[in-house]
């Protein structure tokens, strides 16, 4: 999971990249889905690989308009399974 922070809290410079130039994401790394908050100064990716590597790789494509935090989540059913095994 993706948290992006809209430098200046503008999302043009955003929107217009990616308008022009695509998401600029590396071979190997899926999105899945988006969601932005209501005041449009923030996004909510949800992307698939099995590295940071990638991540890395797309963040340094954005990073001069965008602010990022990554979190490594897990479905519900995977944590429901791995809390299976601590029971």
């Amino acid at each position: 999971m993706i948290v992006e922070r809209f430098k200046n809290e503008d999302p043009l410079p955003v929107y217009r990249r990616f308008r022009d130039q695509g998401r600029l994401a590396p071979k190997g790394l899926i999105y899945v889905s988006s969601w932005v908050d209501e005041k449009m100064h923030r996004c909510y990716q949800l992307m698939e690989t099995d590295g940071s590597t990638l991540i890395e790789q797309w963040i340094s494509n954005w990073n001069d308009i965008v602010d990022f935090e990554v979190y490594g989540v897990l479905t519900s059913k995977e944590a429901a399974e791995r809390v299976t095994f601590l029971l």
